[in-house]
């Protein structure tokens, strides 16, 4: 079936659609392609040698001054493909600088205050979230100034609860659910609420195809869209945005995608059919969704009884060897940095992020970030309200902190009058002092339903304005029993 290709303008989606062939020295000219198994899926052997070849290939990107992100396109989406291949991105480093190592200078960008731009989007702060998490940066403490969660926060759709900037570009709303849900805490919990997840869950669902798939646009509560053919890329990101907040990869939303996956599937090749033809970046996408709903890539519906082909196997037919970087299509004759990392971190077993490893370099850790505010410096946090009564409020605070801690009393009041978007809190009981809080937006404690407090995602326990609050903490209020 032909189909009009609908090209986004802006976010990660639109950072897949067009890679750039990269410039191929004499050697890379030289080279012949990997050979894929001819009648079998990849073994571990050639897995692990694709990681090893591929993660070297993306270590040739890095400028000489450390980076990997800059102005327009950027390669920041190596930092998912290194995690998931095992290589702690504070360990590249050009000429074996370690002061300019990619994961202090991505930081040292995402701090800047200019950063993403003069027009910010909300999918800017997901792949910063997604990529600063994969790298070993906590996202909401990348300086005393950044909070990413917060960023994205402010993008919240409180006209249509579960979406993340505008609605029409549906790719928000995915990625915002990959971020929020995948970017856990430095000791791997879920920092946002459940209640947050199961709104934006709700919204994607409402946005599946008829044929199983989904688009990057909004499709909810239009039967002529809903009824066009998913997209290969942006199913593979639904997917994996479904199951990493939560939901089972037997529920029939996931089995109906991982149906229309199958029926995309080309027997010859393993490749899908994807909107743009077959190409590493979009099986790239389709299998770190199944990656990330635990469906292995290489057994059931995605091993081809008369081929033996796989989805794993096309991303290894278009790698080269040993060079390692990986072609966009089939035809091409140099390899894409995008189209790489798409199937590196695909091949290597990943989602859209994951956990940093343990670096190697001596003295590095795991992880960094602000642990402290700094008084005086204006700064962001991440707030969620819910009063049980419907969906959740979801806002952004500007705090300006006096110490370096803070109080939940102050945040909500804070949140009174410095929060994007407004209304997430208009009045808090009691309204001074150190004692429980009583009443939210109105809604006071009754019998065994009092408002509880949950901080980077631990247990709810009574609310009281003295609670202390540290940098990038992410808060929830819920009231119940």
């Amino acid at each position: 079936m032909s189909r009009t290709p609908r090209v986004p303008t802006t976010g990660p989606r639109a950072r897949r659609r067009a890679p750039r062939a990269l410039a191929v020295t004499a050697v890379v000219a030289a080279l012949a392609l990997g050979a894929p198994t001819a009648s079998a899926t990849s073994t571990p052997g050639q897995i692990a040698t694709s990681k090893t070849n591929g993660v070297a290939y993306l270590k040739t990107l890095q400028a000489a001054d450390g980076s990997y992100a800059g102005s327009g396109l950027s390669n920041e989406w190596a930092f998912s493909a290194f995690a998931a291949a095992g290589t702690a991105p504070v360990d590249v480093a050009p000429g074996g600088d370690t002061t300019k190592n990619a994961r202090t200078v991505y930081r040292d960008l995402l701090a800047t205050p200019g950063w993403p731009s003069a027009t910010p989007k909300a999918t800017d702060y997901e792949r910063g979230i997604l990529n600063a998490h994969a790298a070993g940066i906590d996202p909401a403490r990348v300086s005393a100034s950044r909070n990413l969660i917060a960023d994205l926060y402010g993008y919240w759709q409180t006209a249509e609860t579960g979406y993340f900037g505008p609605s029409a570009n549906f790719n928000g709303t995915v990625f915002a659910g990959l971020a929020l849900a995948g970017a856990k805490t430095q000791t791997g919990v879920r920092r946002v609420p459940q209640a947050l997840l199961d709104t934006v869950v709700t919204r994607i669902r409402a946005n599946q195809h008829d044929d199983g798939g989904w688009g990057y646009q909004k499709a909810e509560g239009d039967p002529v869209r809903l009824a066009e053919p998913g997209d290969i890329d942006m199913t593979g990101a639904a997917m994996a945005a479904l199951c990493t907040s939560g939901v089972s990869n037997t529920d029939p939303d996931v089995v109906a995608a991982r149906t229309f996956l199958k029926n995309s599937l080309i027997a010859s090749s393993g490749a899908f059919d994807a909107m743009y033809g077959i190409n590493s970046s979009s099986n790239g996408w389709a299998v770190s969704g199944l990656n990330a709903c635990g469906i292995d890539p290489q057994t059931g519906d995605f091993l081809v009884p008369s081929t033996g082909k796989t989805p794993i196997d096309f991303l290894l037919s278009l790698q080269f060897s040993p060079a390692g970087g990986f072609r966009y299509k089939p035809a091409d004759t140099s390899p894409s940095a995008y189209s790489s990392t798409d199937a590196l971190r695909a091949v290597a077993g990943g989602g859209f992020t994951s956990a940093p490893p343990t670096p190697v370099t001596p003295g590095a850790p795991r992880w960094v970030g602000q642990s402290a505010f700094t008084p005086g410096t204006a700064t962001k946090l991440a707030l969620t309200v819910d009063s049980g009564a419907g969906a959740p409020k979801v806002c952004s605070v500007v705090l300006t902190p006096t110490a370096t801690t803070s109080t939940l009393g102050a945040v909500l009041d804070a949140a009174t009058g410095a929060a994007t978007p407004a209304g997430c809190v208009t009045s808090v009981t009691p309204a001074t002092g150190t004692g429980t809080v009583t009443a939210v937006n109105g809604t006071a404690n009754s019998g065994t339903n009092t408002w509880k407090a949950s901080v980077d995602g631990s247990a709810f326990t009574a609310a009281a304005r003295n609670r202390v609050i540290g940098v990038g903490d992410t808060i929830a209020l819920r009231y119940g029993s």
